[in-house]
């Protein structure tokens, strides 16, 4: 159950990452910002701060479970499942917050919310290091 955790805190790493490319780097790309559903090329661009900043907090947070994958993995075991949960919760409560939102937003929000749902539930039922 250990590694499944760790396949878990990953994915949602990536797809935070992934999250952060959309938003920060390829936003002005009439494809992403239809993704987010916005419908024309001028709301895209006085979006387009927002949007830029709301990819880096994404970034961070997946840097950071990244980092605890690595600590947990490589001996600080306490430290890395500490931050890695603390990131998995932070994605988790974003998601939460994206289901509020509305109802258009549910499906965005089970898609960045689920993977660190299933990691933190799996990395405290886990016997493995930590």
């Amino acid at each position: 159950m250990f590694w499944l955790s760790v396949v878990f805190a990953g994915l949602a790493a990536l797809l935070h990452v992934l999250f952060f490319v959309m938003e920060s780097i390829r936003w002005r790309h009439p494809r992403v910002w239809k993704t987010f559903g916005i419908q024309d090329q001028a709301t895209a661009d006085t979006l387009w701060p927002m949007a830029y900043n709301q990819g880096f907090y994404n970034l961070f947070l997946a840097i950071g479970a990244a980092v605890g994958l690595v600590l947990l993995l490589t001996g600080n075991a306490a430290a890395g499942r500490t931050l890695t949960l603390f990131c998995l919760a932070s994605m988790f409560g974003a998601g939460l917050v994206l289901s509020s939102t509305g109802p258009g937003y549910r499906r965005g929000a089970l898609i960045q919310g689920t993977p660190p749902l299933i990691g933190i539930i799996l990395m405290w039922l886990s016997t493995g290091p930590g």
